[in-house]
């Protein structure tokens, strides 16, 4: 029998027992106890080379925004990029640990405690992972729309940021309550399961869909909205400029700052890697809801593939955090230089000196302090 894709509210190898569609009992004659198979194999192994790089550039991130040159970014961009980082250290450390030992062991061996709190963690980490985004638009979205606004926006991040948290937090909780430990009845066989937490089909389809919406189908339409808006104030603001009326600058040739410009590429570029990764993973977990069968259409290779795509995500975006940011490729460099030459103090010292006067070279193309205000 093929393996299941992990959907949302399941994590780990197929069996019926497992399967967030599986509510009624299970006859042991019907199915076969499942292996670690060759694309389970794979899966595992493009999962750890995922984790590690996440975890390197992730945590990368956080240590330059802490103490870094990341510092100098505008106060309300700082929560930003610490929570967006945070959240993909989340689902680095405890959903990609998790498929990866589960799909190891096959069958669940860490008792009902962990059961329901890894579960939980999981799904608490995703929906996190999410909802910053959605806060990073609205951000991006009232600092184009309403740029007089911006002396406020460090406490308005705050206010989104912890209910954000706050969200992710209350959604993932029935996970606490729904999954169990369950032996299957005729074989050695014991999986961490929503079995008979749902009493209709229905139920648990209701369920699932719920967090679809919270999780893919909301924050789109949010992140959509935000930036459909900003493209058409910046093309009204252009179609102004053509007519030769007035309208706020940064300066002469710039219709908005530069540094408010690069950050919006770069929350769209973010934004974007987000819907690429994960839309064909959630597609194909409608797919499996409504018509469980479509199991024995597909080969077991997509299903491993599409969630290892899903967590390319928390790779991207370190990178992309990179690519638009001066200051932590400043800060790569020096921890570079550090390791491959001398780890002496006085080498370090001379590795530090860009908070001197050697970091305007190293700054040259970043955004000055009154344009990293602005955005």
């Amino acid at each position: 029998m093929p393996r299941n894709l992990s959907y949302l509210v399941t994590t780990g190898p197929y069996s019926p027992m497992n399967s967030s569609s599986s509510s009624q009992p299970t006859s042991a004659i019907d199915w076969e106890v499942p292996t670690f198979t060759r694309a389970a194999q794979f899966r595992v192994g493009a999962t750890l080379v995922l984790f590690l790089f996440a975890a390197v550039s992730n945590l990368a991130v956080v240590v330059s925004v802490v103490r870094g040159r990341g510092r100098r970014l505008a106060a309300h961009l700082r929560p930003l990029i610490l929570s967006l980082a945070v959240a993909d250290l989340m689902m680095t450390f405890i959903v990609m640990p998790l498929d990866m030992v589960w799909n190891v062991t096959v069958q669940w061996y860490a008792g009902d405690t962990m059961c329901k709190l890894l579960c939980f963690l999981k799904l608490f980490a995703m929906h996190s992972s999410a909802f910053i985004l959605v806060v990073i638009s609205l951000d991006r979205h009232h600092a184009i729309l309403h740029p007089l606004d911006s002396f406020d926006a460090n406490r308005r991040n705050k206010r989104m940021l912890l209910l954000a948290w706050s969200l992710s937090l209350l959604l993932a909780s029935p996970q606490l309550f729904i999954f169990r430990v369950i032996k299957a009845e005729g074989v050695d066989f014991t999986q961490c399961v929503t079995h008979g937490s749902f009493q209709e089909h229905w139920q648990e389809t209701v369920y699932n869909m719920f967090h679809f919406i919270t999780l893919y189908v909301f924050p789109l339409l949010v992140m959509s909205c935000c930036y459909i808006r900003i493209l058409v104030e910046i093309n009204r603001q252009i179609h102004k400029n053509k007519d030769g009326e007035s309208h706020l600058r940064r300066s002469g040739t710039d219709m908005i700052p530069k540094a408010r410009m690069k950050t919006l590429k770069m929350t769209i570029v973010i934004v974007l890697s987000f819907v690429v990764c994960w839309t064909p993973y959630y597609l194909l977990g409608i797919w499996y809801w409504f018509q469980p069968k479509m199991l024995k259409l597909t080969p077991e290779y997509v299903h491993h593939l599409l969630f290892v795509f899903g967590n390319l995500n928390t790779c991207c975006d370190p990178v992309i955090y990179g690519l638009y940011t001066p200051s932590f490729r400043a800060d790569l460099a020096v921890c570079w230089c550090c390791q491959r030459w001398d780890s002496s103090p006085r080498s370090l010292d001379r590795l530090s000196a860009p908070h001197g006067h050697h970091s305007a070279g190293a700054e040259s193309d970043a955004p000055s302090v009154d344009q990293q205000r602005s955005t």
